[in-house]
């Protein structure tokens, strides 16, 4: 198992650049199944273990794969309804064999090239064998609007029969991708039909006005004005919406769980500075919003005050950790 694990952990790429780069392998993942846990749709998959680096506030620490690592245990949690998939950093697993527990423990919120924002962790198994994994779905910590208004905030669960054959694992196809390896630029999504990915539209087709996009740390900040979303609290003297969507360059994949403000001027006046809301619609996905008004004309300055908390797969891993304060004036797109 180790010259195979080797095999499928290629030398990382020298001098990565600080920015979002093609990584040496994509590899398919084996779906163990689907199922409803409370408001979440969730599935479970797994592939061969993986490298991977999380983050503790804005410090990268690379996971090595240890030799008792067995497979790289991954969930997807989406609404049924819109398709959309649900950020959320409170997952955890427990996996049981003939009522022993084996493995018991949170699941790492990710980001990876091929399958988007998911949780995972590299997990070590008793051998070839039947399995009951039970994966428990914290509420979101960011405020839910529109549609979700109210919506995934209790705890849901679900438990899948996994049957596990090492030999199934070592079918899953695995690529090596030699010739562009390390180059500014990222590995397609994958296509499954069983469960979606977490794209984000183009600016152009988000709800409201596009006022504009900035870019730093390799991600780009859609800038939006839209109306107040339902679950949104106003003082009365505003119906519309500031929101700003970060998202991942090539992919567009949301960046959750990050600290994020703004300071908007007018001529001289100061309009706001302040903090923006993390907020989950099913129509703006997963964003930083408040209630107000901005204009064509209005400079606005944009500030990460933390990073996305978000380990990272191969090609994520130099990105998104080191943000310059944005400056744009707006103008509707």
């Amino acid at each position: 198992m180790f010259q195979t694990r080797s095999a499928r952990s290629p030398p990382l790429v020298e001098d990565r650049p600080s920015a979002v780069y093609v990584p040496t392998h994509v590899e398919e993942m084996e779906m163990v199944g689907t199922s409803a846990a409370g408001d979440y749709q969730v599935a479970l998959t797994y592939s061969f273990p993986h490298r991977f680096w999380t983050i503790d506030v804005d410090r990268r620490n690379k996971i090595e794969i240890q030799g008792s690592d067995t497979m790289h245990l991954m969930t997807t949690i989406w609404d049924a309804e819109t398709g959309t998939v649900v950020p959320n950093n409170s997952v955890s697993t427990t996996v049981e064999r003939d009522g022993e527990t084996v493995v018991d423990r949170p699941l790492w919120p990710m980001l990876s090239q091929n399958m988007g924002v998911h949780a995972g962790d590299n997990v070590a198994l008793d051998g070839d064998g039947t399995y009951e994994v039970t994966v428990e779905i914290g509420p979101v910590s960011a405020r839910t609007t529109g549609a979700f208004q109210g919506r995934f905030t209790e705890v849901g669960s679900a438990t899948f029969t996994m049957e596990f054959q090492r030999s199934t694992m070592e079918d899953i196809p695995f690529e090596r991708l030699r010739d562009r390896q390390g180059e500014l630029g990222a590995a397609d999504p994958m296509g499954m039909e069983m469960m979606p990915v977490a794209g984000l539209p183009e600016p152009a087709d988000m709800p409201g006005t596009h006022l504009g996009t900035a870019e730093s740390g390799d991600a780009r900040f859609v800038v939006l004005r839209t109306e107040v979303p339902d679950g949104v609290e106003t003082d009365g003297e505003s119906d519309r919406y500031f929101a700003i969507s970060p998202r991942t360059p090539y992919n567009r994949y949301p960046l959750p769980l990050m600290a994020l403000s703004a300071r908007l001027t007018r001529g001289p006046d100061e309009l706001f500075a302040t903090s923006l809301q993390p907020t989950f619609d099913p129509e703006l996905g997963y964003h930083y919003g408040i209630v107000d008004d901005p204009q064509d004309g209005d400079d606005l300055r944009i500030t990460v005050d933390g990073v996305p908390q978000l380990a990272r797969h191969e090609g994520y891993e130099t990105a998104f950790l080191e943000f310059e304060d944005m400056d744009l004036t707006l103008s509707a797109r």
